[in-house]
This record gives C-alpha cells, sequence and structure tokens, in this order.
C-alpha cells in the first residue's frame, strides 16, 4: 500500500442500539497505521478502544470505510471477511484463549491447519515460532500445565501463525495482554510480543490501561468518548 500504510480508517463510527437509546461508541474516527510499527490505544473504560479493535478485526461493521492492506473491508462478504480475517489478523487476548485440550504445538499449529498448510510446512513453522518465545521444551504441554506467562508465550505464537507469504502483513490485535500475569511476567511477555510482532515483520495495535505498555509503543493514541484526542 502508498507510504507504508497497512491500516487506514476514515471517518468510521459505530453505533449501538440499546432498546430505544444509541450508544455512540465512535464517532468520526480517522486513523492511519504503518506497516510494521507498534501502536497503543489507552483511555478509560467506555472510550471505544474495544469497538476500533474489533473494527480493525472484521469483527463489526461501522460507517466510514476501513481499509486493510489495501483493501476496503467496509462492504465485503462475510466469506471474504473470513480470509481476511484468516490471512492477516490475529488476536492476543488477556486470558489467553487457548484451547484446553490441545498441546502448545497443536494450538500454534491450528490456524495453519485451518488455512490449509502442508505438514511439512507447518511443522517448521510451528517449530521455529516456539523457538522464538522459548517454549521449543513446552511444546507437548497443554495449557494447564503451563504457566500463565508460557500460556501467553504460545498465544503470541500462534498469533504469527499464518499462511506462507501472509506473514508481512499479519496485524496482532492484543487487547490487555499483559492484564492476567503479575508485572515482571507481564513486562516480559510484552518484551516478546513487540519484539516477535515486529521481527516477523507484523503489525500491533494494542489495547491497554498500562501506561508502562504505552511506552514500548511506538506512538500512543488516546480515546475518549468515542474519539482519538491526538490523531
Amino acid at each position: 500500500m502508498n507510504n507504508g500504510i497497512i491500516i487506514n480508517l476514515n471517518e468510521v463510527s459505530r453505533v449501538y442500539s440499546m432498546g430505544e437509546i444509541e450508544v455512540h461508541a465512535l464517532r468520526g474516527v480517522t486513523l492511519q497505521v504503518k506497516k510494521g510499527s507498534a501502536i497503543g490505544i489507552m483511555g478509560p473504560s467506555g472510550s471505544g478502544k474495544t469497538t476500533l479493535l474489533n473494527l480493525i478485526g472484521a469483527l463489526d461493521r461501522p460507517a466510514g470505510n476501513v481499509v486493510i492492506d489495501g483493501i476496503d473491508i467496509t462492504r465485503m462478504g462475510e466469506k471474504e471477511l473470513t480470509k481476511i480475517r484468516r490471512d492477516k489478523i490475529s488476536y492476543v487476548f488477556q486470558f489467553f484463549n487457548l484451547l484446553p485440550v490441545l498441546s502448545a504445538y497443536e494450538n500454534v499449529e491450528l490456524p495453519l491447519l485451518i488455512g490449509g498448510v502442508e505438514e511439512d510446512m507447518r511443522k517448521e513453522r510451528v517449530d521455529h515460532l516456539l523457538s522464538l518465545v522459548g517454549l521449543t521444551e513446552r511444546a507437548d504441554h497443554r495449557p494447564d500445565e503451563l504457566s500463565g506467562g508460557e500460556q501467553q508465550r504460545v498465544a503470541i505464537a500462534r498469533a504469527l501463525a499464518k499462511p506462507s507469504g501472509t506473514t508481512s502483513s499479519v496485524i496482532v490485535l492484543a487487547d490487555e495482554p499483559t492484564g492476567d500475569l503479575d508485572y515482571n511476567t507481564g513486562k516480559e511477555i510484552l518484551d516478546v510480543l513487540v519484539s516477535l510482532t515486529k521481527g516477523e515483520g507484523g503489525t500491533l495495535i494494542t489495547v491497554t490501561h498500562d501506561p508502562e505498555v504505552g511506552e514500548k509503543m511506538d506512538h500512543v493514541y488516546r480515546m475518549r468518548d468515542g474519539l482519538i484526542e491526538n490523531p
């Protein structure tokens, strides 16, 4: 995309109806994010942070335009959106969201399996990612056999497990990724999340309440009442 912009939001709004009440979650947000950057979104509860994340992640439909890696996804059909989410979007959650019956290896492998990647290529990619997050020796362990920090490392590796040729355009959306971890583990995980996402050529968008998380980002946007205060 021109000028290296991977996310381009133009006058994006989202209104939810709660009975007879209309809630304006976003009020004409315009935002551009460069490929390969790490961006923080901060603001009080109800400011629109999660709604913004969901629109970038193709999980919700706004008024306005959402362009991801040069593709306007705003009016796409569900089949096309599914492909965008599969190839370009990953989430890292506060509570890890790993499948409890699968090993660390299998959790990381799952997106590649769904994407139709051949077995040899899946193994090469999963082994590489687990090595990068320092969990090669824990590959056969299920989530309940891992610490919170180890589970989040698996979640980060899974977020970057995309079909061949798409990793450099992956957008990792992290919603309070260190919120369920102790201070030292949270710092460690944040370093892994930023360095690994950028090292693999991806772009990171992190929603957080933690100022120290913001300090690790290339730029922090602050939201209030559905608007970005410092676009």
